[in-house]
């Protein structure tokens, strides 16, 4: 991508980061620094029910602090979701949140650290029709503690939630719901199921390669973008099948420099894949593994030169778009991922429901590839 230097751009970057093995210790003693008495621990159910999750409440119990946790998270949450955790907040009185797991949990906490002080409908701060200016009054205290290496949201200022009723998802967006300390540490994604490390990876990978293809920009975005997907390259089939410190941390640190790059925007494929997730249910970074090969696809013929230089980053033969896509098709057969959507009960009759939610979604917006719906509908056809 040609840069414009007579035009004049605007670019920045998110929050405090503690990194590394057993920095979860830490997170008590900070809570307990700033004054703080009582933590809402926000979770999803599966995490909720583990020995880690009691462990770290039992951490937060420990530097003097109450913990009342909230779990009611669906796995691609939506706007009951948020409200019932804002109600629980105020019913016990907490004066801080501690979003703790996955994308879900960070969304979902993210959001009810919005609702507290902000009564509006929650979706009236849809990103999409400038709901920032609405986010004018203070945010409660909010940390962040990522447990999977995909989504990266402990470092974002947003907030994915879907309609209950129509399944549509609206970005919540403000600077102000940036966590103001990340806790990330890689021991505790070690337990994590292959299929899950797989695909949260994968959904990483993406965050990444879209980032850098984005139209617009933001040099320093791209430079990050381009080391997460290096990194990911050198772990993500080691984390998955025989993990180890290294290859978590490798992980963790390209999830979170995905969501950092993606400050630039996404594209088609994140397009793609959140239908199938507000649709069919389906788990985010599988729909974005599943899409990615076949956005990368649609996107070659304007931004070969880019996927060029990304199988070059990391270390490819050959440096195309061909090889890149390549690439990809063989790490989702090593992750034990499918091709095609029919492997997830996907048929002729999803495809016109799924293509006319992917026209509303804003992701591709920052697609250098102009898409339509009918783009859409080819796609997913080709999918399946």
């Amino acid at each position: 991508m040609n840069y414009d230097w007579n035009q004049k751009y605007n670019y920045n970057f998110p929050t405090l980061v503690r990194f590394g093995a057993g920095v979860i210790t830490e997170l008590g003693p900070h809570l307990k620094d700033q004054g703080l008495k009582h933590v809402l621990l926000v979770s999803d159910p599966g995490l909720a029910k583990l020995p880690v999750f009691h462990e770290v409440a039992e951490m937060i119990k420990s530097a003097g602090l109450n913990v009342t946790s909230f779990s009611d998270i669906a796995k691609n949450p939506v706007k009951s979701n948020v409200l019932k955790g804002a109600e629980t907040y105020h019913q016990s009185k907490a004066d801080c949140i501690v979003g703790f797991g996955g994308g879900a949990s960070m969304d979902v906490a993210r959001a009810i650290a919005l609702a507290i002080n902000h009564h509006r409908d929650l979706f009236d701060y849809d990103d999409a029709t400038g709901g920032d200016r609405f986010v004018t009054e203070a945010v409660p205290y909010f940390v962040t503690v990522p447990t999977t290496s995909g989504t990266g949201s402990e470092v974002g200022r947003s907030t994915v939630i879907s309609d209950d009723v129509t399944h549509e998802k609206k970005i919540l967006f403000s600077p102000k719901l940036m966590a103001r300390k990340v806790f990330a540490d890689p021991q505790l994604s070690m337990a994590l199921p292959s299929f899950v490390t797989a695909a949260t990876g994968m959904d990483a990978l993406t965050h990444n390669v879209e980032a850098y293809l984005a139209k617009g920009f933001s040099p320093m975005c791209d430079g990050i973008a381009l080391e997460g997907i290096r990194l990911i390259s050198q772990s993500l089939e080691m984390a998955t099948h025989s993990p180890d410190l290294e290859s978590r941390s490798k992980m963790m640190i390209a999830s979170l420099m995905g969501a950092t790059a993606f400050q630039k925007g996404l594209g088609v494929v994140h397009s793609l894949a959140h239908p199938l997730s507000t649709l069919v249910d389906m788990h985010h970074g599988l729909a974005n593994a599943i899409m990615l090969p076949y956005g990368m696809e649609f996107n070659k013929s304007v931004s070969s030169s880019r996927m060029a230089t990304i199988a070059q980053t990391i270390g490819l033969k050959e440096a195309s778009a061909d090889s890149f896509i390549d690439w990809i098709n063989q790490l989702n057969k090593k992750l034990n991922i499918p091709s095609q959507l029919s492997t997830q009960k996907i048929d002729q009759s999803h495809l016109k429901p799924l293509a006319a939610l992917a026209i509303k979604d804003p992701c591709w917006g920052s697609n250098e590839k102009p898409v339509s719906e009918s783009d859409f509908l080819s796609i997913y056809q080709k999918s399946l």
